[in-house]
């Protein structure tokens, strides 16, 4: 057995991949409670925080929703080569905040999808949204989508964090149950 010089470093390595196991075992809740559903419907913006590799936070990021056809997730976009989607690709969950980088929060699974309906979802109601995205094509397209320039992500809660919950870049994220403690 070959042991590490940088002991932080190969114990970081491990609880990366510990908590991506507790992960992807963990039963996704595969609602929305009603209290972020109703500070869903008020808010333009979420605000969206992975894991990095060394189990820390990464800073909270603010970007375009939309909520799933059948409620029980929220659907974003962004480049492939974002942090974010790297890191989802890698199995991180995410933290979210709804409204404002301080309101309701909860953890979630993610994942990036190629499902043509939540691709569909996505543009159908960015373009309502969006009168630029109508009259210019600035933001998510179909032919975007089809090349790989943009993927989408669905984001399933597993549970709300209390109230007052905030960004805390470079810290452990909260355990992914409650009552437990951060690995």
């Amino acid at each position: 057995m070959e042991f590490s010089r940088k002991p932080g470093v190969a114990l970081a390595s491990s609880l990366g991949a510990l908590l991506g196991l507790i992960l992807a075992t963990a039963p996704a809740r595969a609602e929305i409670s009603p209290r972020d559903a109703q500070a869903l419907s008020k808010a333009s913006l979420i605000y969206v925080a992975t894991v990095r590799k060394n189990g820390t936070q990464s800073t909270a990021a603010p970007v375009w929703f939309t909520i799933s056809a059948d409620n029980t997730a929220l659907l974003i976009q962004t480049g492939p080569q974002t942090w974010k989607a790297k890191r989802i690709k890698r199995g991180s969950p995410v933290m979210v905040w709804i409204g404002s980088a301080n309101g309701p929060a909860f953890l979630g699974k993610a994942e990036i999808t190629s499902d043509p309906q939540i691709q569909g979802k996505i543009l159908d109601d960015f373009s309502k949204r969006y009168t630029a995205n109508r009259l210019f094509g600035i933001g998510p397209s179909r032919a975007k989508f089809d090349r790989g320039d943009v993927v989408a992500i669905k984001i399933t809660p597993l549970r709300d964090l209390p109230d007052g919950f905030t960004s805390a870049p470079g810290t452990p994220p909260p355990p992914l149950e409650a009552g437990k403690p951060a690995s």
